[in-house]
């Protein structure tokens, strides 16, 4: 069940960047839940783990990590799309 959850807030975190920066995360659903667990790992190493925490991720710094990666992903994508 932790692990079902752990997606779920993954996904729900990759949506919310995706949604604050206004860009779609390539991939849809599995993007976004990809996009999430890759940006609490981000935002961990970079802030640490402080703020609300659910389902084992500290929710602050993971947005904030996704936000990033969603920024770097989305620039490198219209680099590759112009090239």
């Amino acid at each position: 069940m932790g692990f079902i959850l752990y997606l779920i807030v993954g996904g729900i975190i990759g949506w919310l960047a995706g949604l604050i920066l206004g860009k779609d995360i390539p991939g849809g659903i599995i993007g976004n839940i990809i996009a999430g667990i890759i940006g609490a790992w981000v935002g961990g190493a970079l802030f640490g783990d402080w703020g609300p925490d659910l389902a084992g991720i500290a929710i602050v710094p993971a947005l904030i990590g996704a936000i990033i990666l969603v920024f770097i992903v989305s620039f490198i994508l219209k680099a590759m799309r112009r090239a």
